[in-house]
């Protein structure tokens, strides 16, 4: 099995000072990775937030997760994720997605175009992204991009170019994530373009096995070499294994999952540190993460758990 590794999720900071500063106690605690997400809202532009945190760790990995295909034409994103793989020192993690956030769409007037052609958008871009890393030029005609005779530089100095992450939760997008991905991200399908009770149906055990195995099928031959990921968003360490208890009974109405669904959940992490130990060993057996993604919120109180789990 892959050795445990953490990441943490910020969209920013107040200031550059404080963003330096949480990118240094990330790594001081033990995480890999610092993911920075791609929307509109009130977040920052995410290149620049991960250059700025490159400059104020060492061995820090920085990520996007993800990048939206339709905000950047291919040739443009394929020099900026080089240039990050170089600025970095190899450091960086190239997450892209095809959209998912409707408001997104809604509030910059990008066309958000039906699923299915959003991911083929995705996997051309992919086409022309890996093409411009691996032979240091590209010439491609598709359906929605062409490009001719086009120069990749800089150079990535990761070969190949640095590590693909891709994600979802829907069958399609999970094939295409098998098929190009280093890391596949599992999450509950966002085809309803927001986040509501809708995620939290779509987060049952179950169907986190169906996505794990689209993606290992579309992957074959190298199934067992992709990296599993799991993003958390209901996440509380406990004190007690009574708290966990009462924390479970209550969280799992308002979510519509009944407690047993909710502590089966990979969405969820509840208990103590050494109930949380436990889980993720048997979710690493069971479906196969090994990469864990929480957010700002739980910095500290995960530390316990990296300490113990990160690298094993």
């Amino acid at each position: 099995m892959a050795p445990f590794r953490f990441g943490l999720q910020l969209s920013g900071a107040t200031s550059v000072e404080q963003w330096r500063s949480l990118a240094r106690k990330i790594e001081d605690l033990g995480y890999s990775t610092l993911w920075v997400p791609d929307h509109l809202d009130e977040q920052w532009a995410p290149m620049v937030a991960l250059a700025v945190a490159a400059e104020a760790t060492t061995t820090l990995r920085l990520g996007t997760l993800v990048l939206d295909n339709d905000f950047r034409h291919p040739v443009i994103l394929a020099k900026e994720a080089a240039t990050m793989d170089v600025v970095t020192g190899g450091r960086f993690e190239f997450g892209l997605g095809a959209g998912w956030l409707r408001s997104d769409y809604e509030q910059s007037g990008i066309a958000m175009e039906p699923p299915a052609v959003r991911i083929a958008k995705l996997a051309e871009s992919l086409e022309i992204i890996r093409m411009l890393w691996q032979e240091g030029t590209a010439t491609f005609d598709g359906s929605h991009y062409s490009v001719s005779h086009v120069s990749a530089s800089p150079a990535p100095i990761t070969p190949g170019g640095p590590p693909i992450v891709i994600g979802g939760g829907s069958r399609r997008i999970l094939t295409l994530a098998g098929q190009f991905a280093d890391t596949v991200s599992i999450v509950p399908s966002l085809a309803a373009g927001s986040i509501g009770p809708e995620v939290a149906a779509e987060s049952v055990a179950h169907k986190y096995t169906e996505r794990v195995r689209w993606a290992k099928a579309a992957a074959g031959d190298r199934a067992e070499q992709i990296e599993l990921q799991c993003w958390t968003a209901a996440v509380h360490v406990s004190a007690t294994a009574s708290e966990t208890a009462s924390v479970i009974e209550s969280l799992g109405p308002r979510l519509g999952l009944t407690p047993e669904q909710l502590r089966a959940a990979p969405i969820a992490l509840v208990g103590t540190t050494s109930e949380i130990i436990e889980t993720l060993k048997e979710r690493r057996e069971t479906f196969g993460f090994s990469d864990i993604v929480v957010h700002e919120g739980e910095l500290d109180a995960l530390g316990p758990v990296i300490a113990r789990l990160a690298g094993t």
